[in-house]
Parts: C-alpha cells; sequence; structure tokens
C-alpha cells in the first residue's frame, strides 16, 4: 500500500495508567474485522495496551491472559475479539498452521502482539501501533492506520 494511502498519529503516554487508558477508548471503537497489529520491544507497553483494549471490548477482567504459548486466544466480550501472541513464531508457516488466518476478517476484532516477528501476518487494511521506552514510565506510541476503516478507527481513536 502506497505511503498516499496511511494515516500516521504520534503520543506520548507518561504512565501505565495512560498507556491502560488508551487501550480502553481502543476498544470500545474495535469493530468485527478490525486488525491491530502490535509492535514493541519487551516492557514497552505491549500489555497494559492490549489489558486497555479487552476492557473497552467488555471482556471479563478474568478473561484475559497472555497467549504466548497458545499463540491465539479468543475473548468474549461486546465483539468476539483474538489475541495473538506471535513471539515465539519463527515465520509465515508456523502462524498458518494455527488456523490464525481464518480469523482475520472475521466476525470479531484481531490484536496481535509481535507483528513485526510475521509481518505478513497483517491484511492489506490493518492498524499497526508501535511502543517505545521514552523514560521510565513514559512511552511514545506511533500509529499507522493502512486503508479506509483503518483510518477511520485511527483518526477517531487519537484525533
Amino acid at each position: 500500500m502506497s505511503e498516499a494511502n496511511t494515516v500516521e498519529r504520534r503520543v506520548t503516554l507518561a504512565s501505565p495508567e495512560e498507556t491502560h487508558r488508551l487501550g480502553v477508548r481502543l476498544g470500545e471503537l474495535l469493530e468485527p474485522g478490525d486488525f491491530v497489529g502490535l509492535i514493541g520491544d519487551l516492557g514497552a507497553g505491549k500489555t497494559h495496551l492490549v489489558r486497555g483494549v479487552a476492557e473497552g471490548a467488555r471482556v471479563p477482567r478474568s478473561e484475559v491472559a497472555s497467549p504466548t504459548f497458545a499463540i491465539v486466544y479468543p475473548y468474549s466480550g461486546r465483539i468476539p475479539l483474538y489475541h495473538a501472541d506471535l513471539y515465539r513464531l519463527t515465520g509465515y508457516d508456523d502462524l498458518y498452521a494455527t488456523g490464525f488466518m481464518d480469523l482475520v476478517g472475521g466476525e470479531g476484532a484481531v490484536l496481535v502482539e509481535w507483528l513485526d516477528r510475521v509481518p505478513e501476518a497483517a491484511p492489506r487494511e490493518h492498524l499497526r501501533v508501535t511502543l517505545a521506552h521514552a523514560g521510565q514510565d513514559s512511552r511514545t506510541l506511533e500509529a499507522r492506520a493502512f486503508g479506509a476503516r483503518a483510518s477511520t478507527l485511527l483518526t477517531t481513536w487519537l484525533p
């Protein structure tokens, strides 16, 4: 997809709680078929954001866990939410064998940690969120939307 078809936003988050609150807002906005890929080093805030997204999608807090060993974990909320963690995968073939691709564009939203490990897992239209350390508790969040729906999602989430 060309650069002309993307929308970008960048924000600084002062605390893990602020990262969580931003995740809640994103979770409130997700619709079936949405795909959000998360990128960032260990400790960059991906888990805080994911927990917020799940809360915003009305997933019971007790259901939210790290899918590191299961690869994909389904949550039941106001819409189905599929949380994937690609950290342990070595490539697209590993992911394809899990049945993950059947979830993309389906009846739920897909949230993927470590998208940079298997970038070809992202559909043409998606929202890519990169978190980076910006101090002891602060983080920078850079979001890039590819496609019309992702652009609408991003500009509503981070006006």
